[in-house]
């Protein structure tokens, strides 16, 4: 029996999938850290072209949306965000961010996302160099140890420990064993929280 809802058009749903590609393009740039400039040279698409695809004032077509998504090496579903055809799980795609594999957990662009990140030993090599930038944080780790510097604070954080913190606070983290050590992250890019709340141990 076909009720009513499944009867009607998809017309919104399809606008819907439309309006997001933008943000979620723009979402994506974010992540492997790559500028208009580059991803143009790259795709052969314009910089204005790449920037107003971005902002939702250029329609997504094919002919734009395949050279991006060779460009990111991901499948076009990936950029398109089409709707679930029921099936509820998610297929996990890692990702290599320099010498680390990250594992995004949700496919949406908007609002606290989540992602598991894998950290090779001693990683990032070098004396630690805190950085800030907008959003707010939340690490649970799975295994291994995680150092982290926040601020004036130094954390070493293992298995099962948690911390949170506002992105604008001076902040660095690596691993400084020989392990690899396996972490879960909330990102929330205009600083939205997590519900969990809960306070690092100082060692």
């Amino acid at each position: 029996m076909t009720t009513d809802r499944e009867a009607r058009p998809t017309d919104a749903t399809t606008a819907d999938v439309v309006d997001a590609v933008g943000p979620r393009l723009r979402a994506l740039r974010a992540r492997r850290d790559t500028t208009l400039a580059v991803l143009a040279e790259r795709t052969g698409i314009s910089v204005s072209t790449l920037s107003r695809l971005e902002s939702g004032q250029r329609r997504p077509t094919l002919e734009l949306l395949l050279p991006l998504a060779r460009a990111y090496q991901v499948p076009l579903d990936d950029l398109v965000g089409a709707p679930a055809t029921g099936d509820p799980r998610v297929h996990l795609k890692p990702e290599r961010h320099g010498s680390r594999v990250v594992i995004p957990l949700t496919r949406r662009t908007g609002g606290v996302r989540s992602f598991k990140q894998l950290i090779p030993p001693h990683d990032p090599p070098g004396e630690p160099v805190q950085q800030t930038h907008e959003g707010y944080e939340w690490l649970y780790v799975l295994s291994g140890r995680l150092r982290l510097l926040l601020g004036e604070h130094d954390f070493d954080l293992g298995p099962g420990e948690v911390v949170e913190f506002d992105t604008h606070t001076p902040h660095w983290m690596g691993n400084v064993t020989d392990q690899v050590t396996e972490i879960l992250c909330l990102f929330g890019p205009q600083g939205e929280r997590a519900h969990v709340r809960s306070r690092p141990v100082v060692r």
